[in-house]
């Protein structure tokens, strides 16, 4: 162990020599390795950024619910638009058939959504505003956090109270620095009062629902106001989630059952609804990161490539250089392990300098990247680890015959030479 790590020293000593010695030869042989991890790495923690960022974003559906839509969320819409779109949209009979009937729903929500309102408070105001009317089922399934005031009572539900729950960023610009809790706000010609405001989310591209800018209001409440028929223009959503534990093909089979039969479709008729969840979107994004994750690999291993045949060319220069030095250690009883070994490390050492280089560039783009595009990219630990076993696997590999070639020589040829 005490001679590995010596020869490990050495090792590292002799390589930082050939750098330092060799400064420009060297520089351009491991530009083909910094060039080839940038390319793996910065790839692959874009890719894995962006789909944490969706991630988080389809983490507001929830893996257990299930979307009952008009469009499947599987299939580009534009190429069967006209076939989906003459489905019905779902309905409050369908909530209402489906909180009735289903076993194995733990609930169910439905809610409205529409826009094109002012909404003021004294001097300030917001226009267009996202008007959000939910069913009391609702906080269950998506779980918003309130971080001051409190959620609509099950009266306030019941008979439609003019109530308001406000994103942090509708707050922000109404109110200011001053407590929204309590205070009036005047939408639909009416007076509403404000009692709660949700947790700020933050910017992402990827949210469904941008909930900072949302005016939340019970379901009987905004029926008032609004058209929330059937064919109306307001937008909805039809939830349901499924008990803890229950099998989903199972749970979407029952939901299926339900709503063919609160729509009197005939057992010829194909289903004039889709069901959707989590999985159908994680599953057509799980191939395209696959593909461009790919993509990265191959124009790395490229770069990787040019960058281990120059490894390779420094090595052998290394071992024509120290061909006498070799013959002295073998004379003294040096074993082969050990003079291959310490050109093999030699190589890794050199391919691990330039993979750093590489590993310190894609951190300085990727933190650039997130200040001037406002979109959080990161260096992950395991990207990190991934460099730098590329590193050292095309320093083994390009390493590899330089060392088995002086581990091969004759003592007595080497020290003539």
């Amino acid at each position: 162990m005490l001679i590995l790590l010596k020869v490990i020293y050495e090792s590292m000593v002799q390589a930082l020599q050939s750098l330092m010695a060799n400064k420009l030869r060297t520089f351009l042989s491991l530009l083909g390795i910094t060039i080839g991890i940038f390319c793996i790495i910065a790839v692959k923690s874009a890719v894995d950024s962006l789909q944490d960022n969706i991630i988080s974003g389809f983490n507001e559906l929830g893996s257990d619910v299930i979307y009952v839509d008009k469009f499947p969320w599987d299939e580009d819409p534009g190429q069967n638009w006209w076939k989906y779109n003459r489905r019905p949209d779902p309905s409050l009979k369908d909530y209402e058939k489906i909180k009735a009937r289903s076993r194995m729903a733990k609930t169910a929500s439905f809610v409205v959504f529409t826009g094109g309102r002012t909404i003021k408070y004294e001097s300030s105001s917001v226009s267009n505003a996202f008007i959000m009317g939910s069913t009391p089922e609702y906080q269950d399934i998506q779980n918003l956090e309130i971080v001051e005031g409190r959620y609509f009572t099950q009266q306030e539900q019941l008979i439609g109270s003019n109530k308001l729950i406000l994103g942090h960023t509708v707050a922000q610009e109404l109110f200011g620095l001053k407590e929204p809790i309590g205070k009036f706000v005047k939408l639909f010609g009416q007076k509403f009062q404000v009692i709660g405001m949700l947790k700020e989310e933050g910017d992402n591209a990827f949210n469904f629902i941008n909930f900072d800018e949302v005016m939340w209001m019970p379901f009987n409440t905004i029926k008032k106001f609004v058209s929330v028929k059937d064919k109306s223009s307001v937008g909805r959503m039809l939830s349901v989630k499924a008990e803890q534990g229950a099998d989903m093909e199972d749970f979407k089979g029952e939901i299926t059952g339900i709503l063919r039969a609160e729509r009197r479709l005939k057992p010829t008729e194909d289903n004039n609804f889709a069901l959707n969840e989590l999985s159908v979107l994680t599953s057509v994004l799980d191939n395209l990161f696959g593909v461009l994750n790919v993509v990265g690999l191959v124009i790395g291993i490229f770069a990787l490539i040019v960058g281990m045949f120059s490894v390779a060319n420094i090595m052998f220069v290394s071992v024509k250089e120290r061909t006498n030095i070799i013959g002295i250690k073998k004379a003294l009883g040096a074993k082969r392990i050990i003079i291959l070994l310490e050109f093999l490390i030699e190589a890794i050492i050199l391919c691990i300098i330039g993979g750093l280089i590489g590993l310190l560039f894609v951190g300085g783009v990727l933190f650039l990247v997130s200040k001037v595009a406002d979109f959080p990219m990161t260096l992950s630990i395991s990207n990190m680890a991934t460099g730098v076993f590329w590193s050292v696997a095309v320093g083994i590999i390009s390493g590899l015959i330089p060392a088995l070639q002086a581990s091969k020589m004759d003592p007595v040829e080497a020290i003539r030479a």
